[in-house]
């Protein structure tokens, strides 16, 4: 564990006190734990005096520390243990907490620091010209299933690639950090898969069987937009399992109304209600513009690597493909429309605009990886 202490004398200001706002929260807060038990709320008023200065003073734990007859050391001891308290003074706008843990590390944590580093200041804890902006590496932060993420004070952003972190950090640099929506940067709901339910996706609906057991339903699919001036990809990877809900097996619904002993043709009825999961076809996807498609390819003898663009993987690639997307010069050639388009299909909520595929795209297409380099300073993933 790294060591952490007070910012040196200079920075410390001579005196703290709650405003009267925060006064009143402390002492309604205090009165929450028992006779005897006040100094459990040292941690939440701590947290309201960094609230109320932007970092944690010596005074203002010398404050706390009077307010709850509590020794200052013990008071320090808090302060000092959790990297939620800063003990110095750090961004005015934002100061990023870069998970640097196991999970995070493996999935680019390294690249997060180096955006940090270059967009902020070189060394962790320290402000950027302005004052606006610092950053730091912590310990885990318990989004390890979303990593690589970051901690802006109290929000968590999850899944994050360096030109989503870029980004956002140039939000908060002038000063709009409340433009990026909190929580995963990919097409996630908290925890869940990327890309929606994988599992459990069938309603489970109570039914009755009778002398004969009910017809399965047919099978469903979801809608799909059809293919324009592509043909038919045959030997690309299959995109996307939860798009089709199987018909329930005659057989298996058969079987199920068998009891031990009848014959191969015979169905007993059975005497009880019995609960069993049915599956039903999901509700039509809404109905995109297709005028605002992006126009498809026959698959060329050699496609372009389209994972080599920030924000696609092999999944996503398998779908462009499907829609006839297999070179860079024709992401590079995407006007406003259809990016919409490609993004409300893949479900992205702006991640085509946040990751740029054009402006990478149109690296690749002059140049490849050496272009790439040079316009982004890195190597494409």
């Amino acid at each position: 564990m790294s060591v952490r202490r007070l910012a040196e004398e200079q920075f410390q200001p001579a005196a703290f006190s709650f405003n009267a706002e925060n006064t009143a929260w402390a002492e309604a807060t205090i009165r929450k734990y028992p006779a005897g038990r006040q100094q459990s709320a040292v941690i939440p008023l701590l947290m309201r005096a960094q609230e109320q200065e932007g970092w944690v003073t010596k005074a203002a734990i010398e404050y706390v520390g009077e307010m709850l007859d509590m020794p200052f050391i013990r008071v320090l001891e808090v302060a000092t243990f959790y990297t939620q308290f800063q003990l110095k003074p750090i961004g005015t706008r934002a100061h990023i907490q870069v998970c640097g843990t196991t999970p995070c590390m493996l999935r680019g944590a390294e690249d997060l620091i180096h955006v940090c580093k270059s967009k902020i200041h070189p060394e962790p804890l320290h402000q950027n010209a302005d004052g606006t902006l610092s950053w730091e590496e912590v310990e885990c932060q318990g989004a390890c299933v979303n990593a690589p993420m970051v901690m802006i004070f109290k929000d968590a952003y999850e899944d994050l690639t360096t030109t989503q972190l870029e980004h956002i950090i140039d939000r908060f640099a002038a000063g709009k950090g409340s433009d990026i929506k909190p929580g995963p940067q990919v097409d996630r709901v908290f925890s869940a898969p990327v890309g929606g339910p994988v599992t459990l996706t069938d309603a489970i609906q109570p039914i009755r069987f009778s002398d004969a057991p009910a017809a399965a339903p047919a099978a469903a699919e979801a809608s799909v937009p059809p293919a324009n001036a592509a043909k038919p990809v045959t030997d690309a990877p299959e995109t996307d399992k939860s798009l089709k809900t199987p018909a329930t097996d005659k057989k298996a619904a058969a079987a199920n109304t068998k009891v031990k002993g009848d014959s191969a043709d015979t169905a007993r009825p059975v005497k009880e209600a019995v609960a069993t999961p049915v599956a039903s076809a999901p509700a039509p996807a809404a109905a995109l513009d297709e005028k605002n498609r992006p126009a498809g390819i026959e698959r060329p003898a050699t496609p372009d690597d389209l994972k080599m663009i920030s924000g696609v993987g092999p999944k996503i690639e398998a779908t462009l493909n499907g829609l006839g997307v297999y070179t860079f010069e024709q992401i590079a050639k995407w006007k406003k429309a259809e990016r919409e388009w490609v993004d409300s299909y893949l479900k992205f909520s702006g991640r085509i605009e946040r990751d740029d595929w054009v402006k990478q795209a149109k690296a690749l297409a002059k140049g490849g990886e050496a272009e790439y380099i040079k316009v982004f300073g890195k190597k494409p993933r």
